[in-house]
C-alpha cells in the first residue's frame, strides 16, 4: 500500500488515519500468524497486490464505509482510494483473491474472542441463541452454495429462507451486550439443541440461559453431572384444569419474564452485529467461498473494530 502525504490524509478527515491503522494492524497480524491461513495455488508468494491490502480493503469498506457488497467495495476503492491502492487488480482477480481468505477472517474473529476472554473475570452465566443468514427468502429454491445451505423457517422473523444459521454463545454482562465466547455456523435447518449438545453441553460450572427450544431432560442430566444447568422459560403444560392454570399463570409469567430479560441481550448482540455489517443478508453471494468470506469477514470486522477503535 502506498502512503500519502500528511496533508492528503487531513483532506479526508480521519478516514486516512483509520485506513492506516487497519493496514498496520493487518500487517502485524499477517506477519505473526495470518499468512499461514492464506491459500496459495501458485509460486507467486509475493504478489504485486498483497493479501494485506485485500484484507485492509474489506475491513475498511465494511467497518468504516459500510459498503457490504464486494462489487460496491471494489468500485469505491477504484473511485476514491486508488492513490492508496494503485496496484489493485481487476474486479474478477480481486474477488478471487478475497475468496481465498475466509480462513484469515475466521482466525481474526477467533483472536478477538480470545483477547476479550482474557479480559473477562466472570464468564459463568452464558446466553444462547441463533440467527438466520439468508441467501434466498421465501419458498423458492436457493441456487447458491447449495452443498452448505438449505431451507428453514425463522419463527422470530416469520419467514421461510434458504441459507445458514449462526449460533452464538455469549457471556452475560449486566447492562451491556454479551461478550461473544464462541460461535458455530450450520445449515439453516440444523436444530439449535443439537448444536448445543455437540459443542457446549460439556462445559463445566456454567449456567446457560436460553429459550424453550433448548429444553431437554437428557441434556439437563449431562449438565448436572458437569455442575452446570440450563434455565429456559417454562412451557405451559397441556391438559391442566382451569384452576391450576390460573394458579400457575402469575408465577410462570413472572419467571418467564425474568428469564427473557437475561436472555434478551443475545438478541441485541445479533441486532448490533447486523447493524454493523449486514451479516444476515447474503443474497449477493455466489459461491461457497464467497459465503464463508461474507460470514467470517463480517464477524471479524465487527469484533476487530470493537477492540481497535
Amino acid at each position: 500500500m502506498v502512503s500519502k502525504k500528511k496533508s492528503d490524509i487531513n483532506d479526508k478527515s480521519d478516514y486516512g488515519d483509520k485506513i492506516s491503522k487497519i493496514y498496520l494492524t493487518t500487517c502485524q497480524k499477517y506477519d505473526n500468524y495470518l499468512q499461514y491461513f492464506c491459500q496459495r495455488f501458485s509460486n507467486n508468494n509475493k504478489p504485486v497486490f498483497t493479501d494485506q491490502e485485500v484484507i485492509t480493503i474489506y475491513l475498511f469498506c465494511t467497518g468504516v464505509e459500510h459498503k457490504y457488497k464486494i462489487k460496491e467495495m471494489y468500485n469505491f476503492i477504484k473511485d476514491y482510494w486508488l492513490d492508496w491502492f494503485p496496484k489493485i487488480p481487476s474486479y474478477q482477480a480481486f474477488n478471487n483473491r478475497l475468496n481465498r481468505l475466509s480462513e484469515v477472517f475466521k482466525h481474526i474473529s477467533i483472536e478477538q474472542i480470545l483477547i476479550g476472554m482474557s479480559e473477562q473475570r466472570e464468564l459463568s452465566i452464558n446466553i444462547l441463541d441463533s440467527c438466520p443468514i439468508v441467501t434466498c427468502k421465501g419458498n423458492g429454491k436457493g441456487k447458491v452454495a447449495r452443498d452448505f445451505t438449505d431451507k428453514s423457517y425463522c419463527s422470530s422473523k416469520k419467514m421461510w429462507y434458504y441459507g445458514v444459521k449462526l449460533h452464538a454463545l455469549g457471556a452475560y454482562q449486566k447492562g451491556t451486550l454479551p461478550y461473544l465466547k464462541d460461535y458455530i455456523v450450520t445449515k439453516a435447518s440444523e436444530n439449535d439443541l443439537s448444536v448445543f449438545k455437540e459443542n457446549w453441553q460439556e462445559l463445566t460450572d456454567t449456567c446457560f440461559i436460553a429459550d424453550k427450544i433448548y429444553q431437554s431432560a437428557a441434556v439437563n442430566e449431562v449438565l448436572k453431572s458437569n455442575n452446570s444447568e440450563m434455565i429456559t422459560p417454562i412451557k405451559m403444560k397441556k391438559n391442566k384444569s382451569e384452576v391450576l392454570k390460573q394458579r400457575d399463570f402469575a408465577f410462570e409469567s413472572l419467571y418467564n419474564k425474568a428469564v427473557s430479560s437475561i436472555r434478551q441481550p443475545i438478541e441485541s448482540f445479533f441486532n448490533w452485529l447486523n447493524e454493523k455489517t449486514q451479516i444476515q443478508y447474503a443474497g449477493k453471494v455466489r459461491s461457497n467461498k464467497g459465503l464463508f468470506v461474507h460470514i467470517f469477514g463480517k464477524i471479524a470486522t465487527a469484533l476487530l473494530f470493537e477492540n481497535l477503535f
